[in-house]
């Protein structure tokens, strides 16, 4: 089988990206649909940063789909002794099906991948965090049954990685994208440029706006997330200051569509980059957002590694209709 990788959105083909969320549509009703798909797999996970949602949804999936996950720190790799990440990953396809990586820097992802002996799937890293955007866009998958392709969705604040992966993603399945970024936190250039290549190929669009305002207007999704990312600790009172407009309020809802609904990739601190009353009100699709991080990871390593699985399971849904 064809060695794949995951290390960002746009590394699966749109219809690839359908035929994912189709196959997840099923295991978010039915978790162990397919319990032995992935029998004597194993999945390695490897985590330099803390994680709660990551780890756990996708320990679960792999156990959920019959694999055995190994969990794997840092100080378990010899990347501190010298060994390269690309001869770790020869060594690693002897015994795993698929590494998982949760990582400081994407480069060392592409490192992992580069022999092109082992799977690697991108479970963050400060450029792109995929497995996040497709529990988001089965999230709204769920709450529009389906007809997401021509939503707006409005994310708010910093131009980072979970940005980054909305705009790519958002863009292959037709959204309307709408980064509502200070402009000194702009979403990088070139990844800006590849997601509006998506989207003109989709009918979607994606573009940058300064004023969240003028941003949340006629929105069907408001989106936030934390405006200090781990690594940007010493910069939280300037980003705090920065970022204040940004905030994921009522005042905004009130510019979005009636009935729109409000995001978030959590953890929230809440009261700063999303309000209490927001977070907890009735459009918050907040705790389904998180939950549908097994299914949308269960999904994409069940396509990864049985992919003739994963389109008999979506079949099921319609979902990998054109």
């Amino acid at each position: 089988m064809k060695t794949r990788h995951f290390l960002r959105d746009d590394d699966i083909s749109p219809a690839e990206q359908r035929l994912v969320l189709a196959a997840a549509a099923q295991l978010s009703v039915k978790p162990t649909a397919v319990k032995r798909a992935l029998s004597g797999s194993s999945i390695g996970l490897f985590f330099e940063k803390p994680s709660l949602r990551t780890r756990v949804s996708a320990e679960t999936a792999s156990v959920n789909l019959g694999a055995h996950p190994l969990q794997l720190r840092a100080d378990d790799l010899q990347l501190h002794r010298g060994e390269t990440a690309g001869d770790s990953a020869r060594v690693l396809c002897g015994y795993l099906s698929l590494l998982m990586a949760r990582v400081n820097r994407h480069s060392l992802l592409e490192e992992f991948a580069e022999p092109n002996t082992l799977s690697v799937v991108n479970g963050l890293s400060e450029r792109f965090h995929p497995l996040q955007a497709l529990a988001d866009l089965l999230t709204m998958h769920q709450e529009w049954n389906g007809d997401i392709k021509g939503r707006k969705l409005v994310y708010l604040g910093d131009g980072n990685n979970v940005c980054h992966s909305l705009m790519l993603a958002g863009a292959m399945a037709g959204l309307h994208v709408v980064a509502a970024c200070p402009h000194s936190y702009s979403p990088d250039e070139a990844v800006l440029t590849r997601a509006q290549e998506l989207a003109s190929a989709s009918g979607g669009s994606v573009t940058v706006e300064a004023d969240p305002q003028t941003a949340a207007e006629n929105a069907d999704a408001l989106y936030a997330d934390v405006w200090t990312s781990m690594g940007d600790e010493g910069q939280e009172a300037e980003r705090c200051a920065v970022f204040a407009p940004y905030q994921l309020n009522q005042k905004l809802m009130k510019l979005a569509k009636p009935g729109a609904i409000a995001l978030h990739c959590l953890p929230a601190h809440r009261d700063e980059e999303i309000s209490t009353e927001v977070f907890e009100g009735k459009q918050s699709r907040v705790f389904p957002q998180a939950h549908n991080r097994l299914p949308a990871t269960a999904a994409l390593f069940l396509f990864m590694l049985s992919p003739e699985v994963c389109e008999a399971l979506a079949s099921l849904t319609g979902g990998t209709k054109k």
